[in-house]
């Protein structure tokens, strides 16, 4: 599984895993207590793979900062997102050094640091980005139309 299929829903808190779809939304199970819920359209739903972060040449898919961060922490947690601005700021500029630091703010880096720990808790390490695979094939259909 890999970060298409772990969601953010505003209002709620931690991450969730999408594990079925229904007619109005779909089903999604939360990491952090592992409880289901349904969800609709009427929520602000944010797939992890599609978020990037912003840098001073361009946008980096958040799975790769996941990725840096782990290669950082040996696989291991990330700082707490509880420590100071300044103390995320210094950590995230070892991760991250180009990150745009007028569009980038501290609750950003708090919630990436926040999701890569509960990710990590949950035994997930595959920040790689599984729409590879979507796109290779996409480009088979292409050559045989």
């Amino acid at each position: 599984m890999g970060l298409d299929k772990i969601l953010a829903i505003s209002g709620k808190p931690g991450l969730y895993e999408l594990t079925a779809q229904t007619r109005g939304g779909f089903v999604a199970k939360s990491m952090l207590d592992g409880k289901k819920i349904a969800v609709n359209m009427r929520h602000n739903v944010s797939i992890l793979s599609e978020i990037a972060i912003y840098t001073y040449t361009e946008e980096i898919p958040l799975g790769e900062v996941f990725q840096k961060i782990k290669e950082k922490e040996d696989g291991g947690a990330a700082i707490s997102h509880k420590s100071s601005k300044k103390e995320m700021e210094a950590y995230f500029s070892e991760v991250l050094p180009d990150y745009d630091e007028d569009r980038v703010y501290a609750s950003d880096m708090k919630k990436i640091f926040q999701w890569y720990n509960l990710l990590i808790e949950n035994g997930f390490t595959d920040f790689s980005k599984e729409e590879e695979n979507v796109e290779k094939t996409d480009d088979k259909k292409d050559e045989e139309e």
